[in-house]
């Protein structure tokens, strides 16, 4: 059922996802806000739904630009399914911000494999992933992904390996001029955010733990068989699935790495993980095994969702 309707990208799944995803930003919303409704906070919230859309929006972009997955809805599927497990994300507008801004890189560093414009593209990617680390410090993590894309790519051009450093001192004058004109205590903040925590003792109660625990068979069950049929994807496509593979590997460093930490810090693994997840349902012959995994997945979700609220 659920592979009849998602197994193509039509007005009609994106319309019902958006649909899903405005019903359980507002049942999520309903139970958490406990401040009085305001123009401020309807603006806010409005502002966090936007960033949700955006999210999907380019995620799905990326993978039908780049030829990652077959013609389907499943992406956006997952990703959507995956907010679920940790819906605090509805609730976190600077980390939906860093996130799309980090997307907004993906998208950069994925299409490199065209090898049109690499520079600008280079640039681009960087130059996102600093605007994002001012929101989060640990994005600046995914600047790995940016060298590896240049290995990959463009490596014998040295002008490539410099592109980084230019787009760090773009964003740090007009992050400085910015704090100058309007919030000059914003650098200091930032100075101080970059705090490190490795354990992971921080679960404030047992449904936390239930929908980290689910999240991580999702991780090992879409990204091993992902990783060992790497051989056999398109030649020409290899390089963007060890990208993915190593966003993903990224996303769960920064997760690691973080403090404070919380389950929605894996919110930058979600695109990756969708795009594995739906690889994974692409290629299976086996239809009853397809709505299994889907059924179970939706189900996990759903759980996890309301065992939170």
């Amino acid at each position: 059922m659920i592979t009849s309707v998602f197994k193509k990208s039509t007005p009609i799944n994106y319309s019902l996802l958006g649909l899903l995803l405005v019903i359980f930003f507002l049942i999520y919303q309903v139970k958490h806000t406990q401040s009085p409704v305001s123009i401020e906070i309807l603006f806010q919230k409005g502002a966090m739904l936007v960033l949700l859309f955006s999210s999907l929006f380019f995620s799905n972009f990326i993978v039908k630009k780049n030829n990652l997955t077959k013609k389907s809805s499943y992406t956006i599927l997952f990703y959507f399914l995956f907010v679920l497990i940790f819906p605090e994300v509805l609730n976190d507008f600077k980390l939906l911000l860093s996130n799309l801004f980090v997307l907004l890189a993906m998208r950069r560093l994925v299409s490199l494999q065209s090898l049109k414009a690499p520079k600008e593209k280079i640039f681009d990617a960087s130059l996102w992933i600093f605007v994002a680390s001012i929101f989060n410090f640990w994005c600046i993590l995914f600047l790995f992904l940016v060298y590896i894309s240049i290995i990959f790519h463009v490596s014998r051009d040295y002008r490539n390996w410099l592109l980084p450093i230019i787009a760090f001192f773009t964003a740090l004058i007009l992050f400085i001029f910015y704090a100058l004109l309007f919030d000059k205590a914003i650098v200091m903040h930032y100075i101080h955010s970059d705090s490190t925590a490795f354990e992971l003792d921080y679960f404030k109660n047992d449904s936390q733990n239930i929908a980290f625990s689910v999240y991580v068979v999702c991780v090992l069950f879409f990204s091993i068989p992902s990783i060992f049929s790497l051989t056999n994807k398109p030649l020409n496509l290899q390089a963007s699935y060890k990208k993915v593979i190593f966003a993903t590997l990224i996303g769960i460093v920064l997760f690691v790495t973080s403090f404070p930490k919380n389950n929605q810090l894996l919110i930058f693994t979600f695109l990756p993980l969708a795009i594995m997840a739906t690889n994974s349902i692409e290629y299976m012959q086996n239809k009853f095994q397809q709505e299994m995994i889907l059924w179970v997945t939706l189900i996990c979700s759903l759980v996890c969702f309301c065992i939170q609220l």
